[in-house]
């Protein structure tokens, strides 16, 4: 017994997705492992002994340090001047010198702008982005909360999380500012979203931008320098390359699709639309053998944080087969 565990620590250190289980970053591993630990009690003391070493790990970020810019100057500098000095004993005329002294200042403000551009741009950008079937929660600086998708990036200032900038899609609940009366941003590329406080959903896929408002009031400012209003169980979708806008409210006779809490919820939404969001988020393509099943139509919620149940809902729903080959998923008519 004491070697089994002793093997499973071992395994545990080396898990990704153990580890995102300890900093809570990817659902999908968190409800695994929180199912694994409900079924394996006997393993509770040595699962939290490898929580505690995993968290007690910490590296130190990697950022030029002052001594190393000094020293690679420092270089530099001592090269340059023993070419001058040569230079100076060849008998060079004051015209060479001048021209010598203008291209080791270039030089230098050259790489000090180098060493400056690549400090800051290290220190002052905050990147989150999440694999093909990951989903993972934020909690950005301001207190707004975060639902990214799979297959999205996330990104803003660390001086500013109140203006982001998505590709791919996730969910907000922003946090109002009420004394301050501070906007929230989220740029597209086919829109900003301005926003106070509220609940909403933007999706940038397809060369399109979806936003389905679920509680508040935005305003959506658009690539051709139009802006619109949005009001809560309203979808709005937009493209930059069409230049068209489509409102609809959110009812049983509208098309549209949402995620959030572990499920898609599909709507009067045709089959290869739906395979098409999945293809997305899990990174995986499909196929149709017929092309008649393209148009079935979904209704209804599909769990979403598991590729394999995802499918066996997906056959239950259309009456179709969805076969896993090669990386692609054939649907087959039954």
């Amino acid at each position: 017994m004491q070697e089994n565990k002793q093997h499973l620590l071992e395994n545990l250190l080396n898990d990704t997705s153990f580890k995102n289980w300890v900093y809570k970053k990817n659902r999908n591993d968190i409800a695994f492992w929180n199912n694994w630990i409900a079924n394996n009690a006997e393993y509770i003391d040595t699962i939290y002994a490898a929580r505690d070493i995993v968290i007690g790990i910490r590296f130190n970020k990697s950022e030029l340090s002052e001594d190393l810019i000094n020293d690679k100057l420092d270089n530099v500098i001592h090269k340059i001047t023993k070419n001058t000095e040569s230079t100076i004993d060849n008998g060079a005329t004051s015209k060479k010198k001048i021209k010598l002294i203008y291209a080791t200042s270039v030089l230098l403000s050259g790489i000090i702008l180098f060493f400056a551009a690549n400090f800051f741009t290290a220190t002052s950008e905050v990147i989150h982005k999440t694999g093909f079937g990951e989903i993972i929660d934020l909690k950005l600086p301001d207190g707004t909360t975060v639902v990214l998708n799979g297959n999205s990036e996330l990104k803003y200032n660390k001086d500013n999380s109140r203006d982001v900038v998505l590709n791919g899609e996730a969910y907000f609940k922003v946090k109002s500012k009420p004394s301050t009366k501070a906007k929230f941003w989220v740029t597209t590329q086919d829109l900003k979203v301005e926003v106070f406080g509220t609940h909403f959903n933007v999706n940038t896929r397809n060369k399109k931008t979806d936003v389905l408002l679920d509680e508040g009031s935005i305003s959506l400012l658009l690539e051709n320098g139009n802006s619109t209003k949005m009001q809560p169980g309203e979808i709005v979708t937009y493209s930059k390359e069409s230049d068209k806008i489509v409102h609809n409210k959110v009812n049983s006779n509208i098309k549209y699709t949402h995620w959030i809490d572990g499920t898609y919820i599909f709507n009067n939404v045709t089959l290869i639309e739906v395979m098409q969001y999945i293809e997305n988020a899990y990174g995986i393509a499909s196929e149709f053998k017929n092309p008649n099943t393209k148009n079935i139509v979904i209704t209804g919620g599909i769990p979403n944080e598991n590729l394999t149940i995802c499918i066996m809902a997906l056959e239950k729903a259309s009456g179709v087969t969805i076969q896993k080959q090669n990386n692609k998923l054939l649907i087959i008519e039954n």
